[in-house]
């Protein structure tokens, strides 16, 4: 829908129902996104440092199932509640920006509510995920300094540069617009509001464009399959053969 928005330079059907179930269906999977991301990040401390508390089946469904379980339905309830039942008519829609001017009646009326959903629902998971991806590294280690392990240089910094990247990755995506969102709230609804619509909001889907590659990159032997590809192609296509 994004793409199709910026093939046209407006927004088809220009009507207040595509852009309530649009505005619904991106908020959903942006939050689901970065709930995931959060909890998976702590979620990695526990597999590493104490594995032992997933031994009985309760406590894997309490630390390891129902977390994730979560970040599938809270925001669907939260995000059906504020814009599919929100009281509105539908006159707030801006039919020449992306996702409609971003013009959800619950974000331009209420502001307890947009409060919330900047600063709890999308700002905490940010700072979540960048500490807990920090803080990882620093207690690897730190505990293999304690325990007097070798310590593969190559292999620390390898990881401290995939973990870091995740956290850059969601910190340079969402801050910006976090900021100006929270600016907008508590000081004025017009704080830098054509700015984030053209530039900061439009930095969030680089979480969808990159997040999967650095993932990728995660897998163990992944760079070596890789190069053995490339050097698979690179020999078929130049294998000499009669004419």
């Amino acid at each position: 829908m994004p793409i199709h928005f910026y093939f046209l330079n407006y927004v088809t059907p220009a009507t207040a129902g595509f852009c309530t179930w649009w505005t619904f269906f991106e908020y959903s999977l942006n939050l689901t996104s970065e709930l995931l991301m959060a909890v998976i990040s702590i979620q990695r401390h526990i597999l590493i440092f104490q594995p032992s508390l997933l031994n009985t089946r309760f406590m894997r469904f309490l630390l390891y199932y129902f977390p994730l379980l979560s970040c599938l339905i809270y925001p669907i309830i939260f995000y059906m509640a504020v814009i599919i039942f929100y009281p509105c008519n539908g006159t707030q829609w801006d039919f020449k920006n992306n996702l409609c001017g971003y013009a959800n009646c619950y974000l331009v009326y209420d502001r307890i509510l947009s409060t919330f959903d900047w600063g709890i629902n999308n700002g905490l998971p940010i700072v979540v995920i960048i500490l807990a991806n920090i803080i990882l590294v620093i207690r690897i280690i730190k505990q293999k300094h304690r325990h007097h392990q070798h310590i593969s240089i190559r292999k620390q910094r390898r990881m401290a540069l995939q973990l870091i990247s995740i956290s850059s990755l969601y910190l340079i995506a969402w801050l910006p617009s976090l900021l100006i969102g929270l600016g907008q709230q508590l000081i004025s609804t017009t704080f830098l509001a054509q700015f984030q619509l053209d530039y900061t909001l439009d930095l969030i889907y680089l979480v969808c464009l990159l997040l999967p590659w650095i993932c990728i990159r995660l897998l163990p032997g992944y760079t070596v399959w890789m190069r053995n590809q490339w050097h698979h192609i690179a020999v078929v296509h130049n294998r000499i053969r009669p004419i």
